[in-house]
């Protein structure tokens, strides 16, 4: 079996030079992101302070009072209420709505409610070809400040994570309003302004133009989408959003015209969700408790990517013993692509510049894998770093009765009311994942939609149901998801997805703020070096293989293992 010789240096180079920018970055806009939160000076503040205070003199808000974490939640649960309505609404309506040059129609009702759940939701899951499906006004007024704000309750909710864990005898975990406020003021537009510039100056569209008319080489008539892309393929990267501006999405050239915006939009998926590691050690008084969750979430991705580079580049004689080009760019190469797809279902991104469906079993499982442990290796803005505190709180709570101790954590003891949160969190999303695709496998309405039969067929739909309660938005693009039976049950999985989490995890804050902390002392178990950062990733790969390995038994494994004696699907 060839192996990972062939990689060429510059491919090598390529991954190095990831991990190393995003090792430097992590601790300065950690820094950076420590200072906004706590109300300290920081660079943006001459220039969008103004504009703070006028959000919260026309909301209402008053910045500096704080809630319980029932208050908090209800605005979470209201604001993103209010906005799913909206996206709604003007996806019905876009006919009679400006900036419709190519003068589309109105969305289908099951269509705009799958995707006003997905841009709400943080999922970006499209069932739909951007530029024959939303105007111009969708893409920007719906579905482009969704991505701002729906990043944005993502790093809220994990800030009042952070203030349940560091602070003691309170039941204060925050303001909603105001920490989504300066999420998106402080972090997520500049960055965002930042990268829409660079990505501009490398070709990615900006414009309201109609759709150009051209005559190819070839002497064919084709027509070329145009549109305002770079505003929401900015946000959507650095948010891990994911939705495309167009159909194809980051394989797109409009999207992404070179390798240079290529290696742009996979480091800025992972750029946040790093650097809320460092935010989250500077906020509970040790920067060793942020570099550890930091360290695990690397470990795991480094070891997602290694098997499928190894599977992607391994022969196989179905291929023709030759590495896997089928359905990636040849602008990036095999290397660029396995990179992007791998960091794109570790952070809850979804945004791709090659075909899942055409990826080597190994590899396609890879990225189911990376979603169904819950999206915790570096995962969503905000999303990515919560979800590992739920692992941790197992793990801690595992460790406790391997050593015959009270669970604690950070010097907060570990009761029942936070595992059983912890617990439910967890079984939400693995119980909407198998439910539904075994409801999909077996009925006609289900099956009606794949491209492919055999465990390939399954893995299609295995990993449509894993993508939506993971917040990711990917998918194997062989499934045809538009219709009404998959629009409804997967807009309901991205619900349980998002906010079957969201809730346990602001009840555990809640709790964990009411008390008291406890110093540590000679038998306190150490929640900061190699021997938990080993224990927790056996704890996150132990809690997905049990619950997941039959499933994945049934799709990628035996597709592997047919693919070895030459069978295909």
């Amino acid at each position: 079996m060839q192996q990972l010789s062939k990689m060429a240096h510059h491919d090598y180079f390529q991954i190095i030079l990831f991990v190393s920018i995003l090792i430097g970055v992590t601790p300065i806009l950690g820094t950076y992101m420590e200072k906004v939160f706590t109300g300290k000076k920081h660079a943006m503040l001459p220039l969008f302070g103004w504009l703070e205070r006028l959000v919260y003199r026309f909301t209402g808000t008053e910045a500096v009072e704080e809630t319980n974490w029932k208050s908090y939640t209800f605005s979470l649960l209201m604001f993103n209420f209010v906005g799913l309505v909206f996206v709604f609404l003007i996806q019905l309506f876009q006919a009679y709505l400006p900036l419709n040059p190519e003068n589309l129609p109105n969305v289908s009702w099951h269509s705009a409610i799958n995707t006003s759940i997905s841009f709400v939701t943080n999922t970006n899951w499209q069932g739909y070809a951007g530029e024959t499906t939303m105007s111009y006004f969708v893409q920007l007024i719906g579905l482009t400040v969704q991505n701002f704000v729906s990043a944005a309750t993502g790093i809220a909710v994990i800030l009042a994570v952070i203030r349940g864990v560091s602070r003691k005898s309170t039941d204060k975990i925050g303001n909603f309003q105001t920490d989504l406020t300066r999420s998106i003021l402080y972090v997520l537009l500049p960055l965002s302004v930042l990268l829409a510039v660079v990505l501009a100056g490398q070709g990615v569209v900006q414009n309201f133009n109609p759709y150009e008319t051209v005559q190819t080489l070839q002497g064919a008539i084709q027509e070329i989408p145009m549109g305002p892309a770079v505003s929401q393929i900015a946000i959507k990267q650095i948010g891990t959003n994911g939705g495309g501006f167009f159909n194809a999405n980051s394989a797109h050239p409009f999207e992404n015209p070179t390798p240079l915006s290529n290696f742009l939009q996979i480091l800025a998926i992972f750029l946040i969700p790093a650097s809320l590691t460092s935010l989250y050690g500077k906020m509970v008084g040790s920067s060793r408790q942020g570099w550890t969750i930091f360290s695990a979430m690397m470990i795991l991705f480094l070891a997602g990517l290694s098997i499928s580079l190894y599977s992607e580049f391994a022969t196989n004689p179905v291929f023709g013993n030759l590495p896997l080009m089928e359905g990636k760019e040849t602008r990036f190469g095999i290397a660029g692509s396995v990179l992007f797809s791998v960091v794109t279902t570790d952070a809850s991104c979804g945004a791709v510049n090659a075909m899942h469906d055409s990826l080597s079993p190994l590899s396609g499982m890879v990225a189911m894998v990376n979603m169904l442990i819950g999206e915790v290796i570096f995962g969503g803005v905000g999303a990515g770093l919560y979800g590992m505190v739920i692992f941790i709180i197992l793990t801690v709570f595992i460790a406790g009765l391997m050593v015959g101790r009270t669970p604690e954590y950070l010097g907060k003891k570990i009761g029942a009311f936070e595992v059983q949160m912890a617990i439910l969190a967890n079984l939400s999303t693995s119980f909407v994942i198998l439910v539904f695709t075994a409801w999909a496998a077996i009925s006609s309405y289900g099956l009606s939609s794949l491209n492919n039969a055999g465990p390939h067929g399954f893995s299609e739909i295995l990993y449509a149901y894993t993508s939506a309660a993971g917040n990711n938005g990917s998918a194997f693009a062989g499934l045809n998801a538009n219709t009404l039976f998959y629009n409804l049950t997967l807009g309901f999985v991205m619900l349980v997805g998002r906010f079957g989490v969201i809730i346990p995890v602001l009840a555990i804050a809640g709790s964990l703020a009411g008390k008291n902390i406890t110093p540590p002392s000679s038998g306190t178990f150490r929640t900061d070096n190699w021997l938990f950062i080993g224990l927790l990733i056996g704890v996150i790969l132990i809690v997905g293989g049990l619950t997941y390995f039959p499933a994945l038994s049934l799709g990628p494994v035996v597709e592997h293992l047919l693919m070895s004696k030459g069978i295909s699907f």
